[in-house]
């Protein structure tokens, strides 16, 4: 098997670890293009959110659009500009499902972050013992992008408020 390691396409599906595994001389780069990304320095956010997130997602959590991002890096990594779609399904209201009162649990998760650990395997067991019809609330310094759509996966619906300096997200299984 060939060792060398060939150049990926850098599309919006394309994962982070996959890119900077491709591109580690753009590293850098795309640290620096938002506050956000410094996440990426953290050993632990790098082996797991880094494996799962999509620039698509980076994105969303840089506070970048699309576009942007993607052309930026491609750009950089010597690859021609691609027509890129900025919509990200954001939604500003509530969905119907959504009730404060419905909170069954809460897990503030910015220490466990700052110490560099996780909140997926937290979050994950919190939403298997969740009750029916009961709300759990994720509180993050950032877009848990990679985390909301493994949720997601697993039959969750997730909406998320962004009150400028925290991200509120909310799972209810669907």
């Amino acid at each position: 098997m060939n060792k060398t390691k060939s150049l990926i396409d850098i599309t919006p599906e394309t994962k982070v670890g996959v890119f900077l595994e491709n591109f580690p001389h753009l590293e850098q780069f795309l640290l620096e293009m938002s506050p956000a990304f410094a996440k990426l320095r953290n050993p632990l956010l790098r082996k797991t959110v880094a494996k799962v997130a999509t620039l698509r997602q980076a994105a969303q959590i840089g506070g970048i659009p699309l576009g942007t991002l993607i052309n930026s890096l491609r750009s950089a990594a010597g690859m021609e500009e691609s027509a890129i779609s900025e919509s990200s399904g954001d939604k500003s209201s509530a969905p119907e499902w959504y009730n404060p009162s419905a909170i069954a649990k809460s897990l503030d998760a910015r220490a466990m972050l700052e110490g560099g650990e996780h909140p997926l395997g937290k979050v994950m067991e919190e939403l298997k013992s969740l009750p029916e019809n009961k709300i759990f609330e994720l509180i993050t310094p950032f877009l848990p992008a990679p985390l909301i759509d493994v949720a997601k996966g697993k039959g969750f619906a997730a909406y998320t408020a962004n009150d400028g300096a925290l991200f509120r997200t909310y799972f209810k299984k669907e």
